[in-house]
């Protein structure tokens, strides 16, 4: 059967039809519309490019041009070469005055291109398949985590009679319960002497997107939250935002175990995917979890036009350097990476130590 292309550019515009296509088209949080009004975005100076095939939408990329630059606003998808080429085309064919094109976090097999480009991984999405049964899924992870599982769920049951665990949706979800998830996450990082990024301004964005498209998992004891994993919802999969506990439950898994709990929910709902997003943590590949890379990638019109824009390469080769060194000494194997951690770790606990001292003698 013949293939028929078509290539579509709304200037400055964002057609009705864009928010059920980007959803049907990625079922991704980070590529809908409902996130971008939620943090700011203003509809009039985005442009929508749309790939049709055979009367079908194949892809829908939206974009802003900015001076010499067009920065397109999709993230966390899956952009293979060919459509990066042809978008690529199209742009620079299109805009005599662009230079430069920038992606930002997004998951491609780019490997060669006719214009010169700089790519560089910016972070990880840590992604579990669903299956299509919560005892499907339970089967799949590996022996200990199927006992810990029973073992701790049992434990919890017994010690604390009053345990409950509760799914809320959307409109059903309680902000009190969202902010006292939130605290419970500033309270760990608090204790590993890390500011937390939710401030006030996040907070009230999390409830909105909640409030909108959120699933969220709350584990109850004596009728107060012990533990909450919120995700949202955007096409058939879910994306974790926040999972917190509150720490006096340390030992007993209960914020593992929401976790797990609430992936069931999400296969009961006919989920596809739970997006476990950034953070090398354990308990996502216990869970299942594998690692799909995101990358920056900035595409030039020229390599002259790269050298006329310094500030654009060095910074998209600063930050990506940064990122692998960062990585290379969080999670490096090598002898040299685990003594660069443990230097890390001593001069974090004389930090802490001065503090306290500091706080001490203040208070006397």
């Amino acid at each position: 059967m013949f293939n028929e292309l078509s290539v579509a550019c709304y200037e400055n515009e964002v057609p009705s039809f864009v928010e059920s296509a980007m959803e049907r088209l990625y079922g991704n949080i980070f590529s809908s519309l409902l996130e971008f009004r939620v943090y700011g975005w203003v509809a009039g100076t985005t442009s929508t490019y749309v790939v049709n095939e055979n009367g079908e939408i194949r892809t829908l990329l939206l974009f802003k041009k900015q001076q010499r630059k067009v920065q397109v606003l999709n993230e966390g998808i899956r952009l293979p070469e060919e459509e990066m080429r042809r978008f690529s085309n199209f742009i620079f064919s299109k805009y005599d005055d662009v230079d430069a094109i920038s992606f930002k976090a997004i998951e491609t097999d780019l490997k060669r291109l006719s214009f010169p480009h700089q790519r560089f991984n910016h972070l990880e999405d840590i992604t579990l398949q669903l299956p299509e049964s919560a005892e499907t899924y339970l089967a799949s992870l590996g022996k200990n985590t199927r006992r810990n599982i029973k073992r701790y769920t049992d434990r919890l049951k017994k010690t604390f009679p009053s345990f409950e665990f509760q799914v809320y949706e959307a409109g059903d979800i309680r902000e009190e319960d969202l902010r006292a998830m939130i605290e419970f996450n500033r309270q760990r990082m608090a204790g590993k002497n890390i500011e937390s990024v939710i401030d006030e301004s996040e907070t009230k964005r999390i409830i909105a997107l909640a409030k909108a498209c959120g699933l969220v998992g709350i584990a109850r004891i004596d009728g107060r939250i012990a533990a909450g994993a919120l995700s949202f919802r955007a096409g058939q999969n879910y994306f974790l935002n926040v999972l917190a506990h509150d720490p006096r439950y340390d030992d007993y898994w209960v914020g593992f175990l929401c976790c797990y709990q609430t992936v069931c929910e999400c296969i009961s709902r006919a989920g596809k995917e739970f997006h476990f997003l950034w953070g090398r943590y354990d308990y996502k590949f216990t869970l299942g979890a594998v690692q799909r890379d995101l990358d920056n990638v900035t595409i030039y019109r020229s390599r002259l036009r790269q050298i006329l824009h310094p500030g654009i390469a060095w910074t998209q080769a600063k930050d990506g350097y940064l990122r692998q060194t960062k990585v290379w000494v969080k999670y490096g194997e090598t002898r040299l990476a685990q003594h660069v951690r443990q230097l890390i770790k001593r001069v974090r606990e004389m930090k802490r130590a001065a503090e306290s001292f500091v706080h001490g003698r203040t208070a006397t």
